[in-house]
């Protein structure tokens, strides 16, 4: 009898013997290939095959991988976008403090410099603020009587006059600009030494020279500087120069504006000059003792004459006792 099995359940070569096999022609190409690069063309085609596998393959893994990364850069960017814009704030308050102090250290180096070159003794001076009338142009600084100051003091800066102190008191002033309604100063063309009166509140920020002759020699540009005529400021400081005038042919007088030159409005740190004007008393001031002596010698007069009156009674009166005895015998 025939055991075998049928065809359809016939067993080949056993798995022990394929496994052999399979392992000896791997180890065969590996060292072909190692020595002699015989299967590159091989592993490029399956590469290039193989390759939309691989892509597919790795789909879940780049998906994850970028949702991973767009969480983290985005925590990271809002991060970094929180620490830019606090550094651009400081540094851009570092940047505006840096300017302050620039153009402050720049004021006060002229002023020291203005200071070094006066001969007149001057007080540096802070603003405190405005003063609190809101019609009038004036400031508070914070020097008083107890620092040397009185009233009528002039106040510059380092490009000219800013005004003058119209109120102190023991620890801080109030200064009229130059630009107040009611402030007028005494100023003389530098170019050809024609002397007026500058006045304040004809225009916001400008000053006004009234009653100009139509022919007078003015033109715009003109630098206006202290006449020194009142006593008040001293002579040569720089006050406005002309911006405009306006002449009409109906009036025998002309307008002129004048911008000043110092920062009326733009610092913080003025000088006070002390100034002492070695002008002469006015005349009424001066026949003040003419007429004091005078008033002695009429008072002295009077004296006399009452004096003579009394003495001339007197010699009456002893006259009369002598004839009243005469007369009795």
């Amino acid at each position: 009898m025939d055991y075998s099995p049928p065809p359809l359940f016939k067993q080949g070569t056993s798995a022990v013997a394929r496994l052999v096999v399979f392992v000896a022609i791997a180890l065969a190409l590996l060292i072909v290939d190692a020595r002699f690069d015989a299967m590159r063309i091989a592993r490029q085609v399956a590469a290039t095959v193989l390759m939309p596998v691989e892509r597919l393959v790795l789909v879940p893994r780049d998906a994850l991988r970028g949702v991973f990364d767009y969480a983290q850069s985005s925590v990271t960017l809002a991060t970094e976008n929180r620490e830019l814009r606090r550094s651009a704030v400081e540094q851009a308050n570092a940047a505006v403090r840096q300017a302050q102090l620039e153009a402050e250290n720049g004021q006060l180096r002229k002023l020291l410099n203005l200071e070094q070159q006066s001969a007149t003794p001057v007080t540096a001076a802070e603003i405190l603020y405005d003063a609190r009338d809101p019609y009038s142009q004036r400031i508070v600084i914070d020097r008083g009587s107890s620092h040397g100051l009185r009233a009528g003091y002039p106040v510059i800066d380092e490009r000219g006059v800013i005004g003058q102190l119209t109120r102190v008191s023991p620890f801080q002033s109030e200064v009229t600009l130059l630009t107040d309604k009611d402030q007028a100063i005494p100023v003389q063309v530098v170019r050809n030494g024609l002397r007026s009166v500058a006045f304040g509140g004809s225009r916001a920020g400008l000053l006004d020279l009234r009653f100009m002759a139509a022919s007078a020699d003015l033109q715009q540009g003109d630098l206006l500087v202290t006449s020194g005529l009142d006593g008040t400021y001293p002579p040569g400081l720089p006050v406005a120069k002309i911006v405009q005038i306006e002449r009409k042919a109906d009036t025998a007088f002309s307008r002129v504006y004048c911008e000043p030159v110092a920062g009326v409005r733009s610092h913080r740190q003025l000088l006070v000059v002390r100034y002492e004007s070695g002008l002469a008393p006015r005349p009424e001031e001066a026949s003040t003792p003419v007429k004091a002596e005078k008033g002695a010698r009429s008072a002295a007069a009077r004296a006399g004459a009452e004096q003579k009156a009394a003495d001339k009674a007197d010699k009456a009166e002893k006259a009369d006792k002598q004839k009243s005895p005469e007369s009795a015998q």
